[in-house]
């Protein structure tokens, strides 16, 4: 179980008490999200069950989120970062990077990787940059498998 971290941030608080998380707001983005169209509600609650989850609050309201799958010694994907279209624009993302790679269980890995069509710009500020010999890295991937499921939870 990873350390719990709690942060203000202006008016807002960056947790990773899971908790807090509501699961309905990160659902309802992520089905209608580029990487993550169609995604079933059970599969979200169990991404977030395997994962370390930080989410972004104002006044208890979850407006944001981000999701590190990692075996907390050598390596760490970074998925599902989103802050709400209301919110954006008020350096919530990049308090909730921060934290995330500031987190004490997070330290010392070799390897971070991400996925992102259009954020290169948020994740370069933390030390992430293309793929340093890109056919060393391979990739499995099915993007449109969620809107082929049988609908098993919306």
């Amino acid at each position: 179980m990873a350390r719990l971290v709690e942060r203000t941030f202006q008016d807002y608080l960056i947790s990773t008490d899971p908790a807090r998380l509501d699961v309905g707001v990160i659902h309802g983005f992520l089905r209608g999200s580029y990487w993550a169209e169609g995604i079933p509600r059970d599969i979200v609650e169990r991404s977030i069950q395997n994962s370390l989850c930080f989410g972004a609050y104002y006044r208890n309201e979850q407006i944001g989120f981000a999701r590190v799958v990692t075996d907390y010694s050598t390596f760490a994907y970074l998925a599902d970062v989103f802050v709400l279209g209301p919110w954006r624009r008020r350096g919530i993302a990049k308090a909730m990077m921060a934290e995330v790679v500031r987190h004490p269980d997070l330290q010392h890995l070799r390897r971070w990787l991400l996925g992102t069509r259009d954020a290169h710009g948020l994740y370069q500020r933390f030390g992430f940059t293309a793929l340093q010999i890109p056919d060393r890295v391979m990739e499995r991937t099915d993007p449109s498998i969620y809107l082929r499921m049988a609908p098993s939870g919306k």
